[in-house]
């Protein structure tokens, strides 16, 4: 435990310096990145509707062909 309190510090630079840093126990359990880092992934770039009404795919012709299933019964 005191090995870690000592690192956490390095640990929170590397973060905010090298991008983000895996903390691992046999296996990866938690990702420390920097603020900066979340907020740029995590930041709305406009909604769904002007996303698709921006997509290559617009004018391309392409079709899609749904194929004829019945729909599944469902148990509440």
């Amino acid at each position: 435990m005191a090995e870690a309190k000592a690192k956490f510090s390095k640990l929170l630079d590397k973060a905010n310096s090298e991008g983000p840093q895996k903390i691992t126990k046999h296996r990866t359990i938690a990702v420390v990145f920097a603020v900066e880092d979340r907020e740029r992934k995590a930041g709305r770039k406009g909604n769904l509707a002007e996303f698709l009404a921006s997509s290559p795919l617009r004018d391309s012709g392409l079709k899609i062909r749904r194929l004829p299933m019945r729909l599944r019964k469902a148990e509440l």
